[in-house]
């Protein structure tokens, strides 16, 4: 289908004042570069023939360029021909917008087709291709920030809304780092631009909306969308009767004393630092809350203001500040959580982290604001419906802000991380290893300290290795049956504690230590520290049984080389033992495990500790072994 050829460009039909064409963002010098007018009516002449065509911007974009340029690389542009480009293309755009406001149609739904209802607008397909260019870096990223901020300056505030439309659609695009970076003041212009043209009572969505995308489109750290200094909105002035009227029901006095509190909402740190408008805030204050508080609401009240049961319920910025009206805004459960709310943000500034002695409030202004913040929050508490779960909400909301006031007076520290890139081997020079003294760098440090404090091993106030009474003290109170430890909570099961007290004990307790073969960890514990009925058991000396000779008994040993026997001294036996012993065998001990190496020794031998035997034990062998060789036959 053919598209509408437009008519010749004329200012004639336009409904709004244009725009003067921006000079080149560049240096004066590039003014000389500037292709005069026949090379401009050749460009725009291109590119008007490239948007007759009905193919992707992808098929033709950079087809175009080439033929309309003729730049000196093939697939980008230079300065100056960027320059050139820029200016054909915004002097195109100003010609389009004038047909589509001399046909009376809008500026995005010019070039549409009536009859197929496809969508092919001449100036959205103009957007797409400089799109498709920055995009894939062919021309200057920030050409398509420019040709959007003239077409918003162009179009009336109805327009404008499809422009961002348009806008709105391409964020991600937009949004790109190769474009953000060179357009994002542009586009931080354009958006400021359209809100100070728009109405803040009429345009409130279309106001929104730009608000918006602006939060989307910028990143959260961006110091442009900041208020670093913290000002306040001062100009936000809350309109009130001065002198009192007839018909109200409500004391005038009290009327005052409300609408009051908002001058000191306005600008808390003027409050903060002027003792006297300080006063009057708390004593102002004061009213108010006795006020709600002698007048409480019931679930009646709260009912008439359920926001859940409306679906279309509204919320206004402000009140109106009528004084006939006073009557029924206490009687309004949102009017107090209004004032309420702002009182506990009002206490927040005041109480906010971070601040010098000078700029917060003195003692006695704290216990006013614990004071009163203890009113409200109850206040907030008492207002139906669902009094408890709104002030859950604020006050969670409250602490969240603490968070945002920290980050701020820290300087914006940007949350974006760069990506760690690991550093290959060719650029990172090998560093020396240091080469330390005494072969680390602890041991090195060690000796340091030694040499500059030469007392520290005669200091009394040292740390030193305990003593071995003190070490075993646990222990031995694990072993007095009458304190009642259970067996799984004794410090035996402890592996550390056993591997160290073996190692004091090996040094100060050399007897002590002994006994482990013997009795195990138990018995190295010193016996002054054990109860009566406990130290009998470790009595005993094995060491003793070395001292007595043993006796051999020839015939035994030859009668019965091959078949050593071992005798368990049994007392339930006659005689005290029970079968053959032969003289070399040796008694088995169930303690022991080291009774196999006893075996293995030599007749000539003496068995030490190893045998893990009492004095009344080796004389029980001696008897079992003369019992055994009476009643051999041979």
């Amino acid at each position: 289908m053919a598209e509408p050829s437009p008519p010749p460009p004329s200012n004639s039909g336009l409904r709004i004042l244009l725009t003067k064409d921006r000079a080149p963002t560049s240096s004066p010098s590039t003014s000389a570069a500037v292709s005069s007018h026949a090379d401009r009516d050749r460009i725009i002449g291109v590119f008007r023939t490239a948007l007759a065509r009905n193919e992707s911007p992808e098929a033709f974009a950079l087809q175009a360029v080439q033929e309309a340029i003729k730049p000196q690389k093939q697939t980008v542009l230079v300065l100056e021909e960027n320059q050139s480009l820029e200016n054909a293309l915004r002097r195109l755009l100003q010609e389009l917008v004038s047909s589509a406001v001399q046909s009376d149609k809008g500026i995005m739904q010019y070039g549409n087709s009536l009859d197929s209802g496809e969508s092919n607008c001449l100036i959205t397909r103009l957007l797409d291709i400089m799109l498709y260019l920055c995009e894939r870096g062919h021309v200057e990223g920030g050409m398509v920030f420019q040709l959007l901020e003239d077409l918003t300056d162009m179009s009336t505030i109805k327009d404008c809304k499809d422009v961002f439309g348009y806008i709105e659609s391409k964020q991600d695009i937009l949004g790109k780092q190769e474009l953000f970076g060179r357009g994002k003041l542009v586009m931080l212009r354009t958006c400021n631009q359209l809100l100070r043209r728009l109405s803040k009572s009429n345009d409130v969505v279309f106001c929104g909306r730009i608000i918006m995308f602006l939060a989307h489109f910028f990143p959260l750290s961006e110091r442009s969308a900041l208020n670093i200094k913290g000002v306040f909105n001062t100009s936000n002035e809350t309109k009130y009767e001065k002198d009192a009227t007839d018909g109200i029901s409500v004391d005038f006095n009290f009327y005052q004393t409300l609408w009051s509190l908002q001058e000191h909402f306005r600008n808390p740190a003027l409050t903060t630092t002027n003792p006297t408008k300080w006063q009057k805030f708390a004593s102002n204050l004061t009213v108010v809350l006795s006020t709600f508080e002698a007048q409480p609401l019931s679930d009646a009240d709260g009912k008439h203001n359920n926001l859940e049961q409306e679906e279309d319920a509204a919320f206004n910025i402000k009140y109106l500040t009528s004084s006939k009206l006073m009557g029924l805004e206490l009687k309004d459960a949102s009017f107090r959580r209004h004032i309420l709310v702002q009182c506990l943000i009002f206490f927040d500034y005041l109480k906010a982290p971070g601040k010098s002695d000078k700029d917060g409030p003195s003692e006695s202004m704290k216990e006013e604001i614990k004071s009163c913040e203890e009113r409200v929050k109850n206040l907030l508490e008492m207002i139906p419906p669902k009094g408890k779960e709104f002030l859950q909400s604020i006050e969670h909301i409250l602490e969240r802000e603490k968070n945002w006031v920290w980050w701020k007076r820290d300087g914006c520290p940007a949350f974006e991380k760069q990506p760690f890139v690991k550093k290959t081997d060719q650029v990172v020079a090998r560093k020396r290893k240091p080469r330390w003294r005494l072969g680390n760098k602890e041991l090195a440090q060690l000796w340091k300290w030694a040499e500059l404090n030469p007392n520290a091993l005669t200091d009394p106030d040292r740390v030193r290795p305990p003593l071995i009474a003190e070490y075993w003290k646990p222990l031995a109170e694990d072993m007095d049956t009458s304190a009642g430890i259970e067996e799984e909570y004794h410090h035996k099961n402890n592996r550390v504690y056993c591997w160290k007290g073996l190692r004091f004990s090996a040094r100060q307790d050399l007897e002590g230590f002994s006994r482990f073969c013997d009795y195990g960890i138990e018995g190295v514990v010193p016996p002054e520290l054990l109860p009566a009925d406990v130290r009998a058991k470790f009595n005993s000396k094995p060491g003793e049984k070395a001292k007595q000779p043993k006796r051999e008994d020839t015939k035994g040993t030859s009668s019965h080389p091959k078949e050593p026997q071992v005798a368990v001294a049994t007392p339930d036996t006659d005689g005290g033992g029970s079968g053959d012993q032969e003289e070399g065998a040796v008694p088995m001990d169930s303690d022991n495990p080291a009774v196999d190496d006893g075996q293995k020794r030599s007749p000539g031998e003496v068995s030490g500790p190893e045998s893990g035997q009492c004095e009344a034990e080796d004389e029980g062998e001696d008897n079992n072994s003369k019992t055994a060789h009476s009643r051999d036959p041979r």
